[in-house]
């Protein structure tokens, strides 16, 4: 079956169907990973994208959940150069054209994806409709026109309820603004006890749940689009160790008074190069985003520059300089890509002790007992703690 791909500035590329069939449109991005393409496909990140893999061959080591990194994809198209229908590897469960029609997702194969990557990086991404319809070029362009790309991406990919993963060690809020399961990966196999919250929970909510230290996930779209997310973390500054990853780290910034502002064709890949400005030494990074903060938005703020990307020299990294927090703009859980930044989450941790040593709380039934003793609501407790604190 032919499938077709028509960007919003007219440029048709036409090719084979495979996946699912019917219409999509979405944000025409590329990545220029060699390997990982089921971990692209199941990052929350990419939700309303249609996917570009600039390396030619897809498909050919099929799909294993093992190495999803949410329970489903969220992309709106996957465009390769050539997709391999028959997968060669010994992990493989199904095929890629199984996954993409199990979840209705249309793939295009046998286009020009170095072209269809030269114009993106030369015009900045733009939308684009994948069909395999046979609807007229004219046609396609008014459906086109007339679809606005998502801003509620990350309402639709973050969890809709509390969850936790059991630990022995620090208990860490991990805000879902789209997370990829390698964070919490990373934070239960240091024995952190976690607790996933969604998108819009409220620093209120936060508090409540007694945490040592916060994460703010990576996550899709732009930041501007949840400012109730950068209210809450603007909140808990100074309350707690705050970690930010990807989103996280943009919506640190707007927490902070920096801005953001979107890139011509963002940042896609397992091989980016970043410099760490207090070190010196450049780090190898998995990168998902279109968006960055502005440089210029840095000053007059209580923020600073830890990390810079070497290609372009966009932020990479930024840490309060007053409270107990930074952010990294790229991925150091990977998946895929090099683990060369995983130390990060070390980092975090050690942020979190040296917190709790120098701001030492009062045991809880002391804080239950302190509170009740001056008719304060701010400790909820049971009747049961209540009457023992007494004690």
């Amino acid at each position: 079956m032919q499938a077709r791909l028509l960007l919003e500035d007219g440029t048709l590329f036409t090719g084979k169907a495979f996946g699912s069939t019917g219409d999509s449109v979405g944000e025409v991005v590329f990545n220029t990973g060699i390997t990982g393409y089921q971990e692209v496909l199941s990052d929350p990140s990419y939700c309303g994208q249609i996917v570009t893999m600039t390396y030619p061959l897809i498909g050919n080591y099929g799909i294993t959940r093992d190495d999803f990194e949410s329970i489903r994809p969220f992309i709106h198209g996957f465009v390769v150069r050539e997709h391999e229908m028959v997968p060669s590897n010994w992990r493989a469960e199904y095929s890629l054209d199984s996954l993409l029609k199990e979840y209705g997702i249309i793939g295009i194969s046998g286009i020009d994806t170095r072209m269809l990557t030269r114009r993106i990086r030369h015009h900045g991404v733009m939308k684009g409709i994948l069909t395999t319809s046979e609807k007229r070029v004219e046609e396609l362009l008014e459906q086109l026109k007339a679809s606005p790309l998502m801003t509620d991406q990350v309402s639709r990919v973050s969890t809709k309820s509390v969850f936790s993963a059991p630990g022995t060690k620090e208990r860490v809020v991990l805000v879902d603004f789209g997370s990829k399961s390698g964070i919490l990966r990373d934070l239960t196999k240091r024995g952190c006890d976690v607790v996933v919250v969604p998108q819009d929970t409220t620093a209120d909510q936060v508090r409540r749940l007694a945490p040592d230290g916060i994460l703010l996930s990576n996550g899709p779209g732009d930041p501007k689009d949840v400012p109730h997310a950068a209210k809450m973390i603007a909140e808990l500054l100074g309350e707690f160790p705050i970690f930010g990853i990807c989103l996280g780290h943009q919506l640190f910034a707007l927490a902070g008074g920096a801005d953001t502002e979107k890139l011509k064709f963002g940042h896609r890949g397992g091989n980016h190069p970043v410099k760490d400005l207090i070190t010196g030494r450049c780090y190898i990074t998995s990168q998902n985003h279109g968006y960055t903060v502005k440089e210029e938005s840095i000053a007059g703020t209580d923020l600073e520059v830890t990390h810079i990307n070497n290609n372009d020299k966009t932020i990479e990294g930024l840490r309060h300089k007053k409270y107990p927090a930074f952010s990294v703009q790229y991925h150091p859980e990977a998946a895929p890509g090099p683990f060369d930044s995983s130390y990060l989450f070390d980092d975090f941790l050690q942020l979190i002790r040296d917190h709790k040593q120098n701001n030492p709380q009062l045991p809880r039934q002391a804080q239950i007992a302190a509170a009740y003793k001056a008719g304060s609501t701010a400790v909820s407790a049971s009747k049961g703690e209540l009457h023992y604190a007494e004690k």
